[in-house]
């Protein structure tokens, strides 16, 4: 599967940036010669889309580097248990977090103990999960505007389901809801997989999920995708416009995963972990299985980053402020 041309233009960037970054913390592999394992902590339960990319990419950069590391499944909380613990661990190095957009989303929605923007080092967005709004294979809509229309036209009838609350997908549609001027009803579930069986079963009239884990029941006809919430159209789908291009410009509800590490990390560590995540992004093996997961390599390291996630919080943030959001 090709990728969307931004995720060449990143890729292409984060060379460039990261071969110079590498001058700057040389050639010694600090890290590949310490003794002590790296901990990867991954904030949510093991076989998810989340544990497999940090499965996937820690051992590749174990074995081609030498390295060390032990991945941690720390899940609960919405994320938040083990990413505090990645905040209060010593900055050497040895500990990394794998997070999803939730990080920029939950101080937005409780208290914590940590800010993303300012508890950790951001080393690089790894990937990006689109994410696709259906309805039945059988259902009447045709398009987004279809599923608008009908939503304006009976106030509170038509029903998304998703996995939530307080995920980018719950907030997602309220910024929908926002834009568009209707009332549609979220209904959430537990993963994408329940969501999916209750759309399957019509007992929502619609659902808002990566496409990842839609793609079978959109190939096989079970599913019909309205809109792609990206800013481009993907591969896979290029007849489905982007919600931007049905009418909502700017739209864009992506997940997100990232590699992070405690606030103060010396930056020789940081960009020395960025050049081996952007080249493990690269490597043929790995584009070919995160491909299978229909999972899009980004690799925006350094600065480049830090901008990027101060963005998603102040959109998020802005989100939960307009729908007066609140997560019991």
């Amino acid at each position: 599967m090709k990728h969307p041309r931004h995720s060449f233009r990143h890729l292409a960037a984060a060379a460039a940036i990261l071969t110079a970054l590498s001058a700057m913390a040389g050639d010694r592999d600090a890290l590949a010669q310490s003794r002590q394992p790296v901990r990867v902590v991954v904030p949510t339960p093991p076989a998810g889309v989340n544990d497999l990319m940090a499965r996937l990419l820690s051992e590749y950069v174990g074995r081609v580097h030498g390295l060390s590391t032990v991945v941690e499944n720390r899940p609960g909380a919405a994320e938040a248990i083990g990413t505090e613990s990645v905040a209060r661990a010593a900055p050497d190095g040895n500990t990394l977090l794998f997070a999803s957009s939730q990080l920029v989303i939950n101080p937005h929605l409780r208290k914590y103990n940590y800010h993303p923007l300012e508890s950790f080092e951001p080393i690089c967005q790894l990937v990006v999960a689109p994410t696709v709004m259906s309805v039945n294979g059988t259902s009447a809509h045709r398009s987004l505007k279809d599923l608008l229309d009908a939503a304006r036209a009976k106030p509170g009838s038509v029903t998304m389901a998703s996995i939530g609350p307080g995920t980018p997908f719950d907030i997602g549609l309220a910024m929908l809801r926002r834009a568009a001027g209707v009332d549609i009803t979220f209904v959430p579930y537990n993963g994408n997989g329940p969501s999916i069986n209750a759309l399957l079963g019509d007992h929502v009239t619609s659902a808002f999920n990566s496409y990842s884990s839609a793609a079978e029941q959109i190939k096989a006809g079970k599913m019909r995708p309205l809109a792609v919430a990206m800013r481009s159209r993907i591969e896979p789908l290029p007849q489905v416009p982007t919600v931007a291009e049905s009418g909502y410009p700017d739209y864009e509800v992506t997940v997100q995963f990232g590699v992070y590490a405690p606030a103060n990390t010396p930056k020789d560590i940081a960009a020395q972990f960025a050049r081996w995540f952007t080249e493990a992004l690269r490597a043929p093996e790995i584009k070919s299985k995160l491909a299978a997961q229909e999972l899009y390599p980004l690799g925006i390291c350094g600065a480049e980053f830090s901008a990027h996630l101060r963005a998603e919080h102040e959109k998020y943030g802005r989100a939960v402020r307009e729908a007066n959001f609140k997560v019991e």
